[in-house]
């Protein structure tokens, strides 16, 4: 055995002694102390590859690997960031800028992480998100006080009573040095280059009409997976309230004779343009985005209403377009090379058609939900551009169920009475909106 397999082997003893110790403390600095000198070895830092399983140990071909913990090391030359995993897990990193991110892609994991450690702040890491980003892939998405270079990712054998750990460094470097890095790697980007011409393509033509067609209703459970949107006061969250709404609405619907198509009906990460592709796909006569709202004035409250306006209706709706749009770059999406499908689409008479209807559909839902919960009482029908709203065929809508930052709004949203009143309600305003005769759609 050589001597630098005999220093590791040696720190991984020591390291099962401290085990008792470091989870009594409760710091990471600790346990990062440990994981350094157990990489130190003859000072030469190289990965250190899993160790090897027997066939009987290995995990079964439908063992999804868990992610069990993070622990965070801070320091004036470098920041350490630790995962936990009960198998061994493929890890890739890379990094993104405009803002300063690093991502760290895996396989699909389940994620059983209790009280996960906030940086400080004050360090490189100033946020940190993880879930699933698309089928089969998990992500941990690093926002950064400042730009970094990222260390391989070093990966420490079970030990101690712990899992597989993978050890990522984050020294400090220059923006120069940070910007000729970053970026996708080239398969990733082909594969996202892929998806946004998929989605800029128009629907294909139905071969033959069908002799009777229900009217198709696409509903769209804003943000999921990564992207968890706005944290309520109770706890609840965005991605949460507005999956349950939207699983709700849809059962409605086809209950009152609609084709419903759900952009996403699990907690998963969809792009923004993929969202709009979803829509124009199922040739959808309505498209429903749902959310939940916050503000810095826990004061505000109630339902709003938006539709498409590139001019937008005041500072507040532009600001939160702004945020919603941001979606695919909390989630580590690359929007730096520029996306067609992202940029203004240029409004035709068929779009101001399409954005007439839609506002017909908003200022009726309006007076339908009245009844149902509080409605914003300044403006509740606002107008901003929103890229989910953006396609030029399909009326649509974003429905802000209300505020998560005021208390009131948050405890309501979190019981099923008011989620099925709200339900019902926008149902109703589906009908009158398609309703022969007295409906709306073909005014």
């Amino acid at each position: 055995m050589n001597r630098r397999w005999t220093t590791i082997l040696g720190g991984l003893a020591t390291l099962v002694i401290a085990g008792a110790a470091w989870a009594a403390s409760g710091t990471t600095d600790a346990a990062d102390d440990l994981i350094t000198r157990i990489l130190k070895g003859d000072g030469a830092v190289s990965p250190v590859p899993p160790k090897p399983q027997s066939p009987a140990a290995r995990p079964g071909p439908h063992t999804i690997p868990i992610v069990m913990a993070t622990r965070l090391g801070e320091h004036t030359d470098k920041t350490r960031f630790v995962v936990e995993v009960s198998d061994p897990v493929t890890f890739r990193t890379f990094t993104l800028r405009n803002p300063n991110r690093v991502v760290v892609d895996m396989p699909a994991v389940q994620w059983h992480m209790d009280n996960a450690p906030r940086p400080s702040g004050n360090g490189a890491i100033r946020a940190y998100r993880y879930g699933q980003f698309r089928s089969g892939n998990s992500r941990f998405v690093i926002d950064l006080n400042s730009p970094v270079a990222v260390s391989p990712v070093m990966v420490i054998p079970p030990s101690g009573g712990y899992g597989y750990r993978a050890v990522i460094d984050l020294a400090p470097t220059t923006q120069d040095m940070f910007d000729k890095s970053a970026g996708w790697p080239e398969d990733l980007r082909a594969r996202e280059a892929a998806a946004e011409q998929l989605a800029s393509l128009p629907p294909a033509p139905s071969p033959t009409p069908a002799p009777v067609e229900k009217h198709v209703v696409v509903i769209d459970a804003g943000h999921g997976g990564i992207d968890s949107g706005t944290s309520g006061v109770n706890g609840l969250m965005e991605k949460d309230l507005v999956l349950d709404e939207a699983l709700r609405l849809g059962h409605e619907l086809v209950k009152r004779g609609y084709t419903v198509h759900l952009t996403r009906d699990t907690d998963v990460f969809i792009p923004l343009t993929d969202r709009t592709r979803i829509a124009r796909s199922w040739r959808a006569d309505l498209f429903i985005s749902l959310h939940a709202d916050s503000n810095p004035d826990p004061g505000i409250s109630g339902l709003s209403i938006y539709t498409l306006s590139e001019r937008g209706s005041d500072r507040e709706a532009a600001a939160l377009a702004r945020k919603e749009n941001q979606s695919d770059v909390i989630a580590g999406v690359d929007l730096g090379g520029g996306n067609s499908t992202v940029a203004p689409i240029l409004i035709d008479l068929a779009q101001r058609d399409t954005m007439n209807r839609s506002s017909r559909f908003a200022t009726e839902a309006i007076a339908t939900l009245t009844g149902a919960t509080d409605i914003l009482p300044r403006q509740a029908h606002r107008s901003a551009a929103f890229v989910v709203l953006k396609a030029p065929d399909v009326p649509a809508v974003l429905i802000e169920l209300g505020y998560l930052s005021n208390a009131s709004d948050a405890d309501q949203m979190n019981t099923p009475r008011w989620r099925n009143g709200v339900v019902g309600a926008i149902a109703n305003a589906v009908d009158r909106y398609f309703s022969p005769g007295t409906g709306i759609a073909n005014q």
